[in-house]
């Protein structure tokens, strides 16, 4: 599993973003994101399952590579691992950016707490990293 804070923004190839709005699109984030690399399952309505992969991780949310196109704007359920175990939650999906999509959790307090928690813990670990980098004298 890779971890990082991601401090970057996706933004579609279609618009145009000054430098303004990107910042303000930044700041509109609620929670930093964190690389993460694992498996997900996405079961759209009326549609087979969807296979892909993570990319990052937030506490409202997760993006993910998909060969599989999935509507902008469906409820679809997702399920994935996380190191503390098992996750399966109701998400919208947001964006769609050539192969990478945004999805936003909307699933319950007792649902996000495990997501809530592993974000915790890659914030502590990137800090730990960082530190351990800046500190070092090679």
């Amino acid at each position: 599993m890779q971890v990082r804070n991601l401090r970057t923004i996706a933004v579609d190839p279609g618009t145009r973003f000054g430098i303004e709005q990107a910042r303000e699109f930044v700041d509109a984030r609620r929670h930093p994101r964190y690389k993460l690399q694992v498996n997900i399952r996405i079961y759209p309505r009326n549609a087979p399952v969807v296979y892909g992969e993570t990319v990052d991780l937030s506490e409202s949310g997760v993006s993910a590579m998909l060969r599989t196109e999935v509507p902008i704007g469906e409820l679809v359920r997702l399920e994935f691992t996380l190191a503390l175990g098992p996750v399966e939650v109701q998400a919208l999906v947001r964006q769609r950016i050539a192969f990478r999509y945004g999805f936003q959790f909307v699933g319950t307090h007792a649902e996000l707490e495990l997501i809530a928690h592993t974000c915790r813990g890659l914030a502590t670990e990137q800090m730990a990293r960082e530190h351990h980098v800046e500190g070092s004298t090679d």
